[in-house]
């Protein structure tokens, strides 16, 4: 009996870090359209919640960066961070992607673009500002992460 028991927590561990080794590589398992599209969800989901360095966390450190009130090129994370902060404002705000195009550029390299929305409340009336949106997404290690971004406004 004592074997037995044995025997079984020994199964139970094996079965235990098998799933736990499958969970941990199943993002490994997606494509790199899969990966990048769910690093643009975050991000969705960060500016949604007016979360500035949930966003920012999804940069890379140099990416490049022109949103639709740039006046120049973002090259740092304070950068990103400092335009960012504008989502304190006229809350509560939101991301939406309307349509977009994926193109797998390598195996560690994706670009997605597309038409979006964003909205903010001011007074209690929200706004709507629909754009065109493009972000360049690339694996460095295991992290996937924005190596640019470019928002402006829908042309009228």
């Amino acid at each position: 009996m004592n074997k037995r028991i044995k025997m079984d927590k020994r199964i139970a561990a094996t079965v235990d870090t098998t799933l736990a080794t499958f969970s941990l590589s199943s993002s490994a398992l997606a494509s790199p359209k899969e990966q990048a599209l769910q690093v643009l969800d975050k991000w969705i989901q960060a500016f949604n919640a007016s979360d500035i360095e949930g966003i920012v966390s999804l940069y890379s450190p140099d990416a490049l960066f022109i949103g639709t009130g740039s006046k120049e090129v973002g090259t740092n994370t304070e950068y990103f961070r400092t335009y960012f902060q504008s989502l304190k404002r006229d809350m509560p705000r939101g991301a939406k992607l309307e349509s977009y195009s994926a193109l797998e550029l390598s195996s560690t390299v994706v670009l997605i673009s597309g038409l979006d929305t964003v909205s903010g409340t001011k007074d209690g009336a929200i706004s709507y500002r629909p754009g065109r949106a493009s972000f360049v997404f690339a694996q460095r290690g295991d992290k996937w992460e924005i190596v640019q971004f470019h928002r402006s406004a829908m042309p009228n």
